[in-house]
C-alpha cells in the first residue's frame, strides 16, 4: 500500500484538496467553495467528505500518513488560523484539531508562503539547499525563509513576513494597517498601481493608455512589456528594483544561498528576474556580492499549492 499525503490548500474563494505521494507527484484532486461554508466545521466536514472520494478513486489503496495545510494567517505552532481577513471565518480557528476529528494523524499547518517554500524543499530547485528564501508574487506578496534546513517561525510563528517591510515611508496604503509596505509595490497588485502612475506622469504613447482603470492588470501589462511598450517596461523596472532592495536587505540577515520567485508574477520571466538581478547585484553589500542566486520556482504554479501543504507532512516525517 502506497504512502501518501494530503496536501490542503485553503483559499478565500475556493480549496484545493490533493492525494501526494513522496516525489510530490499528485495522485487525485479536487476542490471545495470556501465561500460556500460560513462555519468552518461545517467546511471541514465537506473537505473529509471529498478526502474519502480522493482515496475511493484510488481504489483505496493509499496510507494516508499526515495532512498538510496551507492557509492564510495559518500559524504553525498553533495549529491555528488567526485573524484571515480574506476568510469568513473570525478569530482564531482550531482548524488542525477539527481535522483530528476526523483523521488519527499527523496534522501539519502553516501559511501559504511557507508552504510554497516547503514545497521548494522538498520536490522543488532547492533540494539539497539549507538556506533559502521563497517570495509568492501573487495578488501579495507572500515569503518564506528557510535557515538551516527549517522555515523560520519566529516567536509568534508569523516570522518571515517580507511583503510587510516598510519599503516607503508614508507610501501607498497597505491592508495591514500601514503605509509603503513592500507587497503594495513588488506584487501582481503593486505592479498594476505603479502603471497607474507612471500613465499619469509619462507622455509617452502607450496601448495600455486605451483600457479603463478598473480593467487594467499585470497580464495585460506583461503582454504589452514584450511588445516593447516603454511604460509597460518602466513598470517592470520599477518593480524589480524595489524587489531587488528588499532581497539585498534579506540577505543581509540570513545569507541565503537562493532566493526563488514563485507565483503569478514570477511568470513574467526574464522581464522582471533580468533586471531584479541587476540590481540585486548591485544593491548587495560587497561581502554578498556573487553568494546569492536569484531563480524561478521549479514549482508548477497550478500545483504548488497542495504540494507545499503536502511537503510539511513530508519534512516532519523526514525529520523524525
Amino acid at each position: 500500500m502506497k504512502e501518501v499525503t494530503y496536501g490542503l490548500d485553503i483559499g478565500g474563494t475556493n480549496s484545493v484538496i490533493g492525494i501526494v505521494d513522496r516525489k510530490g507527484h499528485i495522485l487525485a484532486e479536487d476542490t471545495v467553495s470556501t465561500r460556500k461554508f460560513p462555519v468552518v466545521e461545517d467546511f471541514v466536514e465537506a473537505c473529509f467528505s471529498i478526502m474519502q472520494k480522493l482515496e475511493k478513486s484510488l481504489n483505496n489503496n493509499v496510507k494516508i500518513v499526515g495532512i498538510g495545510i496551507g492557509a492564510p494567517d495559518g500559524n504553525y505552532y498553533n495549529g491555528t488560523i488567526e485573524y484571515a481577513p480574506n476568510l469568513l471565518w473570525e478569530g482564531i480557528i482550531p482548524i488542525t484539531n477539527l481535522f483530528k476529528r476526523y483523521f488519527d494523524v499527523p496534522v501539519v499547518l502553516t501559511n501559504d508562503a511557507n508552504a510554497a517554500a516547503m514545497g521548494e524543499m522538498i520536490f522543488g530547485g532547492a533540494r539539497g539547499m539549507k538556506h533559502f528564501i521563497e517570495y509568492t508574487l501573487g495578488t501579495g506578496l507572500g515569503s518564506g525563509i528557510v535557515i538551516n534546513g527549517e522555515i523560520l517561525y519566529g516567536h509568534t510563528g508569523f516570522a518571515g513576513e517580507i511583503g510587510h517591510i516598510i519599503m516607503k515611508p508614508g507610501g501607498r496604503d497597505c491592508g495591514c494597517g500601514r503605509q509603503g509596505c513592500l507587497e503594495n509595490y513588488g506584487s501582481a497588485t503593486g505592479l498594476v498601481r505603479t502603471m497607474h502612475e507612471l500613465l499619469g506622469k509619462r507622455r509617452e504613447k502607450s496601448k495600455l493608455r486605451k483600457i479603463p482603470c478598473e480593467e487594467l492588470d499585470s497580464k495585460k501589462i506583461f503582454d504589452a512589456a514584450k511588445e516593447g511598450d516603454k511604460i509597460a517596461l518602466e513598470a517592470f523596472d520599477e518593480t524589480a528594483k524595489i524587489l531587488a532592495l528588499s532581497m539585498a536587505n534579506a540577505v543581509a540577515f540570513s545569507s541565503p544561498e537562493a532566493i526563488f520567485v514563485f507565483g503569478g508574477l514570477a511568470n513574467a520571466g526574464d522581464l522582471l528576474l533580468k533586471p531584479t538581478r541587476k540590481y540585486l547585484e548591485e544593491t548587495l553589500q560587497i561581502i554578498f556580492k556573487g553568494t546569492v542566486k536569484l531563480l524561478a520556482s521549479e514549482i508548477p504554479e497550478s500545483k504548488g499549492a497542495v504540494m507545499g501543504a503536502s511537503a510539511l507532512v513530508w519534512n516532519e516525517i523526514l525529520n523524525k
